[in-house]
């Protein structure tokens, strides 16, 4: 019976994080820069002090681990046509001049530590392939752009 309420408890979590605070998100790299920014990534714990006090930490664990995994695959389901406006849409959300947040996501590969621990090494090599080939796309684009104007 516990472990029932526990299935529960998690389908929950995601509901409420999919429903309350990923809703606001306009893109899913959005989404996932928002889930992997609560992940602590020496440990892997998930820390959203509101959910584990409604559902518990173990379950907030759990329910935050499946919504990330679940926005990851979303991503890497869409065709590359339609990731490249999700992300940039994503990337002009953050501080700083487009060509340097593009710079360092490049340099220090900021864009694996967006994807849940647990994911096949396949599943990491696409997405982390089809990441780089976008960055480099509006790399390309920028430059054409400033040697055009």
């Amino acid at each position: 019976m516990g472990n029932w309420s526990s299935i529960d408890r998690i389908q929950n979590v995601i509901r409420d994080v999919s429903e309350e605070t990923l809703a606001g998100f306009r893109s899913e790299f959005g989404k996932l820069v928002y889930l992997s920014s609560l992940r602590d990534l020496a440990s892997g714990r998930y820390v959203h002090a509101g959910l584990e006090a409604m559902y518990g930490r173990a379950d907030t664990q759990a329910g935050l681990w499946q919504a990330h995994k679940e926005i990851c695959m979303r991503i890497l389901e869409m065709p590359l046509a339609k990731q490249e406006p999700d992300l940039a849409m994503c990337l002009e959300g953050f501080e700083g001049e487009s060509d340097e947040v593009i710079a360092h996501w490049l340099e220090l590969e900021f864009y694996l530590a967006l994807l849940p621990f647990g994911m096949p090494q396949y599943l990491r090599r696409l997405f982390s392939s089809n990441v780089e080939t976008l960055l480099s796309v509006f790399q390309a684009d920028a430059a054409r752009v400033q040697k055009a104007a």
